[in-house]
Order: C-alpha cells, then structure tokens, then sequence
C-alpha cells in the first residue's frame, strides 16, 4: 500500500556498513520501522543520512506491507528545516534527549494524530524561541495525557503527589513524593511554553526530571531511562 503521510524520525540505527533502521512516528500510521539502504552513500539525495538525525520533521510517500516487517521509503522531503535547533548545543541535546523517550515510551502501531500535533508543534516552538529551559519538562508531562498516567489535578489542593495512581492526596504514603516536591510538580502542571523560564532554579530542574522519568518508569513497563540523560544534565548545570 502506497501511503503520504507527516513523520517524526525518533531514531536511525545504523545496518551492516550504508545502510539504517530508521523508526519513524506518522501522523497517520502510528509507528512505523524503515529500512534505508546506502544511507551514508545514497544517490537519492533525499535519503542520506542528514535527513534521519532525532525528532527530524519529514513529509514521506512509502510502501506499507503491514506485515510486521521494515517498510521503505519511495520519497522523501524535509516538511520542516530546523533553523537552530542544529546549530544549538542545549536544543539539540534536548532533541536527543525527547527522542529517546519517545522511542521508549511511544509503542503502538496505531495513528494518534493530537499527540503527534503536540510533538510537531512543540519541536517547531523550540526551533523558534530562547527562552527554553523548561521547555523538556514541560513536553515531558504533557506527553503522559496522550499516553493515559496525566496527573489527575483535580484536588491539588491537597499537600502530596501520589506516584502509582497519580493523584494528590491529604496525607503522605510511601509511593508519594514530599510536600516539596509535590509543589514544583504542582508549578509544573501550570506551565506553558512562554511562562517565566526562570520559575525553577536549576536545582530543582534536575529534581523534576528525576520525578518525571520515575513516574514514566511506573507507568510504562520497560521504560529504560535515556542514555542521554547525563549529557543533558551537564548542559543545564
């Protein structure tokens, strides 16, 4: 079957000595595998490696087999061309950084296309503005409504973060976080794009990315914290 659709390539792993494994999220297919023969010598400009770097934003026309099997590519073309994102240490660490998650946490072969909405917008925000040091946790969070383990904020005026069932509750149990880190939870759950970048010391960032990345570990069976994880640290220390 010959289908066009947007995708996001949320990882490239590199077969024998030219050729890639690229597992790309569509907006109308859900996750899809590639196989890219002569990547890193491929005379169709459009399937060399450059266009296969994390959470690259493509317009692609392939054949789908369906079959569980890797599928190919027949065009390809940029839907997006990152301005800075390339050419900025913390963005593209952060980039790298959200690819690894989603390839972790994003697993069905179905289309979603509000969440796929959601990354491209974000990623385009990103490409586009400075002020971002918040930018991975608020992604990070938001992620969780489209994948089913949002925080349930219903009654945050309650002092704790219940981690298994992700709820605020009146009094701390053993799966709930503190009264303080409840709190820049709570700031989190507030925070859009454009809020106050400074709103968090850089402290207390690395205290919610650690919260949030063991609240997906909860959530998701398998979930493997990013490799990256440490390079991204450096970069905002």
């Amino acid at each position: 079957m010959l289908v066009k659709t947007k995708a996001i390539v949320l990882s490239a792993i590199k077969y024998q000595e030219k050729s890639l494994i690229v597992k790309c999220y569509t907006q109308n297919h859900g996750i899809k595998s590639y196989f890219v023969p002569s990547a890193f010598s491929s005379k169709k400009s459009n399937q060399r490696i450059g266009y296969f770097q994390p959470l690259t934003l493509l317009e692609i026309e392939a054949t789908h087999k369906n079959k569980g099997t890797l599928e190919h590519f027949k065009e390809i073309k940029l839907a997006h061309a990152y301005q800075t994102i390339p050419l900025d240490i913390v963005k593209s660490t952060i980039v790298i950084f959200l690819s690894e998650i989603l390839h972790h946490s994003i697993l069905e072969e179905e289309k979603n296309e509000s969440l796929f909405e959601f990354i491209e917008t974000a990623l385009l925000w990103l490409d586009t503005h400075d002020a971002i040091a918040n930018f991975h946790l608020i992604v990070l969070l938001q992620i969780t409504k489209f994948l089913g383990f949002y925080p349930q904020s219903s009654q945050n005026e309650f002092p704790f973060f219940e981690m298994i069932e992700g709820v605020f509750v009146p009094f701390q149990g053993v799966s709930c976080l503190t009264a303080h880190e409840t709190l820049l939870i709570k700031k989190l759950i507030d925070l859009r794009f454009d809020s106050n970048a400074k709103l968090f010391t850089g402290v207390e960032r690395q205290l919610i990315l650690k919260i949030i990345l063991d609240y997906y570990a909860i959530h998701l069976d398998g979930f493997r914290k990013p490799k990256s994880l440490e390079i991204l640290k450096e970069v905002f220390s």
